[in-house]
């Protein structure tokens, strides 16, 4: 079977940046249910940058899926977090790179002076915070989309 394409359907690769509060919960909305590996995060502490190679649902595409009854896809994507002070983790085996990670969400907890920090909610009890001078999120399609594994969605009320 061959791959899914962009050119196929209505949406292409998703190119989106956050700077605040209500655009990270479209980003967070996005990433649900993505999945990737220990392997997959990244720190850059001389740029700043909190990088992630992800494997995510495309949600965008899902009742176009549904109607048209074919399998349902996924994309590799870049989710990119600007300004990077701090990097902290819970839950996540640091000698196991090759751990199944899954995002629940994406969340923001605003300090003083634009400055914060964007926690990152693994299933199984994990996350990982990333404390930022500012907010600037970012989520780049990196790959054509794939049929889905599974061929199927998550299944959990969204």
């Amino acid at each position: 079977m061959a791959d899914a394409r962009f050119e196929d359907g209505e949406v292409g690769p998703l190119n989106l940046v956050a700077r605040d509060a209500e655009d990270l919960q479209v980003i967070s909305a996005l990433v649900q249910d993505a999945v990737l590996t220990g392997a997959d995060l990244t720190f850059q502490k001389s740029k700043r940058r909190f990088a992630c190679l992800i494997n995510r649902f495309r949600w965008e595409d899902e009742a176009a899926a549904t109607s048209a009854k074919r399998p349902y896809e996924r994309v590799r994507a870049m989710l990119v977090i600007e300004d990077a002070g701090a990097v902290k983790s819970q839950g996540i085996d640091r000698g196991d790179p090759e751990t199944v990670l899954s995002i629940l969400s994406l969340a923001w907890e605003a300090g003083a002076d634009g400055t914060g920090a964007v926690t990152i909610v693994l299933a199984g009890d994990g996350a990982v915070r990333v404390e930022v001078e500012a907010l600037e999120v970012t989520l780049h399609d990196v790959t054509k989309p794939y049929v889905a594994p599974s061929r199927m969605k998550p299944a959990h009320s969204r």
